[in-house]
């Protein structure tokens, strides 16, 4: 045990404990690799993991010849948020979106935190057009949210930026949805840009 042992069996082993032991570490592996691959404030993948997605995915379009989409959103003005009504109610939108965004896509879809306030979407097997229509539904439906924050209520929107795969690689396609995010936000935030438009 002093050189990383964690658990010993003797013999005759009883099948019981056995058993037993396996569970319990199935159990364990599965908790560690939730502790790797999730932001533990939302619940969602994280950055690398969901980089790690994007290029499975890439790899499952290929062979299959579909669609594929990937969107980065950012909450606007999340610094503000955080300014007026401090850190836990931040904390507050980031776990409100993860939940709308869980929600309202699909089984299929891959949400990831990205880093901070921005979020990433992997849709396999989608055209551009119907991403940015799912996104667009879900930017104006998140937008009516009202917000707690003690005795006052505030809403939050979001920018987002989609884009289509084209055979590039998942840094390429990611570098695209950055570009179509910032579009949106230089049109005024609170929208949603493809790329391809």
């Amino acid at each position: 045990m002093s050189l990383g042992g964690d658990d010993f069996l003797t013999k005759p082993i009883d099948p019981k404990h056995l058993i037993s032991t396996i569970h319990n570490r199935g159990r364990r592996a599965r908790s560690l690799l939730a502790l790797m691959i999730r932001d533990s404030l939302t619940g969602l993948f994280n950055h690398t993991h969901t980089l790690h997605l994007l290029d499975q995915e890439i790899v499952r379009a290929r062979q299959k010849d579909q669609q594929l989409c990937f969107a980065m959103i950012d909450i606007d003005y999340f610094k503000k948020v955080n300014d007026t009504f401090g850190h836990p109610i931040g904390d507050r939108v980031l776990r409100s979106l993860s939940m709308f965004l869980k929600q309202r896509l699909r089984k299929t879809d891959h949400i990831g935190r990205y880093g901070g306030e921005e979020f990433a979407i992997i849709l396999p097997d989608t055209r551009e057009s119907d991403a940015r229509n799912v996104l667009n539904e879900i930017r104006e439906r998140f937008s009516e949210l009202l917000q707690p924050a003690g005795d006052r209520e505030f809403n939050v929107t979001f920018s987002c930026g989609v884009a289509a795969w084209k055979g590039d690689t998942s840094q390429a396609l990611c570098e695209r949805a950055d570009k179509a995010l910032y579009r949106s936000k230089a049109e005024g935030r609170n929208c949603v840009t493809a790329a391809g438009d």
